[in-house]
């Protein structure tokens, strides 16, 4: 029984074709598609060589989001999209609005530079982690002290250090 062929199809979509049918660079075609398509699942196979900068890159990307968030969060403390009228810029102390300046910009920076992960935007991300994390500690009477602050701060330098850590040694010098 012999189907009948549909219009506008190809060649080979309109029934039963014999190998002897297909054109040299049709054979070519099909061919080197196989070989593709073989070395693709076979790249998947093979263990990851930059599986450790990969997971850095994920992390500092995940970090400039974060530092997205708390620059905007210090850009509506000093603009006063939050906050009542006693909790307005400025109505704080100098040495809170020098802070809240300070990381309204400093945390945009760090986000530009961790998500194109070049190195000064790691340098400028634990600039800020380090400031935060003195500030709480030293000057409580700025931010209130938060030891939680210092804690989540300490988490994210720790696993920015590990992350770093494994990556350098999947390249060797």
């Amino acid at each position: 029984m012999h189907s009948a062929p549909i219009p506008g199809a190809p060649k080979s979509a309109r029934g039963p074709v014999a190998m002897s049918d297909l054109s040299a660079r049709d054979q070519a075609r099909a061919r080197d598609s196989a070989m593709s398509v073989g070395a693709m699942s076979s790249e998947r196979i093979e263990p990851d060589e930059n599986v450790w900068t990969r997971r850095l890159v994920l992390f500092l990307r995940i970090m400039a989001i974060v530092s997205i968030m708390k620059g905007l969060y210090h850009w509506a403390q000093v603009t006063g999209f939050i906050g009542g009228e006693e909790e307005a810029f400025e109505n704080q102390s100098m040495a809170w609005q020098t802070a809240t300046v300070y990381f309204a910009v400093i945390e945009l920076v760090a986000a530009v530079g961790l998500w194109l992960a070049t190195p000064w935007g790691a340098v400028v991300w634990l600039t800020t982690v380090v400031s935060m994390a003195v500030i709480e500690l030293m000057f409580p009477g700025i931010y209130g002290g938060s030891l939680t602050v210092v804690a989540l701060e300490a988490v994210m330098l720790g696993a920015y250090l590990m992350l770093a850590w494994m990556a350098a040694r999947e390249r060797p010098p």
